[in-house]
């Protein structure tokens, strides 16, 4: 069994009085860690969202029935919460009227649980977000050699737990995956009317992977308009398909202020959308690939670490550009990515001489380790 690294996290919050929720696209293993937590104690109720009966049970629910259902179980864990109405308030209930019992939810959509979490459990939770399986998680797994070995295999298929889990059938599964994905997760939301439009939207963003976004361009290319290719982006960052990495402006008007990059939280979830699967060796966009793969990587470091930081992208109205930068106590990082150590790169000057004190790393296939663990 892959050990998870939100699973030591969540264990030092367990019976603190606060709720834990952790929020992921399906399929990432939120269950899973919760199985591996939990199923050796018979003193777990689990429910599952996605039930019928269990969304009838919570409606109207008093504490009183609440505690008669719980019985003596000391850890609840209601999965897929957001399919729950109210579900906030029905977690605020709970924690406060039964705190001897630990709550843990989980949730694919983050905008619907969050929506009906954040005013009604204000302090009275710990929020987590989960990703498919990491290289740090593989390299502790079955050692950091082998999980560089098998990065060209990690840039084309990703990083889900069934695809890892099941070598030779990948294609397959990721076939399932995206339309899982597309079609469970978003298209049945009330905010998606031309289901078309989005399908087409994912495309553009997969092949725009690594570019300055325009809503613009991105609405010619689907036939919405900007103010919907906006909002639909924002549906597919809250379903954890996609995430914005907005640009670092301060002291140059020539700075790009409101333009922003977009990536894919998978590899292989956005190889499976353009329907190319090819191995690295073969690929025309294998700059793309290396930069969506260190990017989405570090974003996974960055919340299981907790590390507390920004991140941006710069770039000039003159084209000068550096692909992803961090603050940190005041320090900035800049970091260029390319795939072949040999490459060549120089930071731009204006940024060096603009903020004084910055560091810089090109991060290729033979350094990339340090990056991410």
């Amino acid at each position: 069994m892959i050990e998870r690294a939100l699973e030591e996290i969540v264990k030092s919050k367990l019976h603190t009085g606060k709720a834990i929720v952790l929020l992921g696209a399906r399929q990432v293993g939120k269950t899973t860690l919760l199985k591996m937590l939990f199923s050796a104690s018979d003193e777990v109720l689990w429910l599952d969202g996605d039930e019928i009966d269990v969304q009838a049970l919570f409606a109207n629910i008093s504490a009183t029935r609440l505690k008669a259902i719980f019985g003596n179980k000391k850890i609840i864990v209601i999965d897929e919460a957001q399919r729950i109405k109210d579900i906030g308030l029905r977690m605020k209930l709970i924690t406060d009227q039964i705190p001897e019992v630990q709550l843990v939810v989980t949730g694919s959509s983050s905008f619907e649980l969050a929506n009906k979490l954040n005013e009604p459990l204000t302090g009275r939770k710990w929020e987590y977000k989960m990703f498919p399986l990491s290289f740090a998680e593989m390299a502790v797994h079955h050692g950091l050699l082998e999980e560089k070995r098998l990065l060209a295999h990690r840039m084309v298929y990703g990083y889900y737990p069934d695809v890892v889990n099941n070598p030779g059938i990948e294609k397959e599964i990721l076939k399932q995956l995206s339309n899982s994905y597309l079609y469970k997760d978003v298209l049945l939301l009330e905010q998606i009317k031309k289901p078309e439009g989005l399908i087409k939207l994912l495309q553009g963003l997969a092949y725009q992977v690594g570019n300055q976004v325009s809503y613009n361009e991105l609405a010619q290319l689907t036939g919405l308009d900007a103010k919907t290719v906006e909002k639909y982006i924002e549906v597919l960052e809250q379903t954890f398909i996609v995430f914005r990495l907005g640009s670092f402006s301060r002291n140059l008007r020539s700075e790009l202020k409101k333009s922003r990059k977009i990536y894919f939280y998978d590899n292989g979830i956005r190889n499976a959308l353009i329907a190319n699967l090819n191995q690295v060796e073969l690929r025309t966009d294998i700059g793309a690939l290396w930069e969506n793969f260190m990017v989405s990587e570090r974003m996974k470091y960055i919340q299981y670490s907790q590390k507390w930081l920004n991140t941006w992208y710069w770039r000039t109205k003159e084209q000068k550009e550096i692909d992803y930068i961090e603050e940190q106590d005041g320090v900035l990082s800049a970091c260029e990515f390319k795939w072949n150590p040999e490459a060549k790169y120089k930071i731009p000057k204006l940024f060096l001489k603009t903020y004084k004190g910055s560091q810089f790393k090109m991060i290729h296939r033979d350094n990339f380790e340090d990056f991410l663990m």
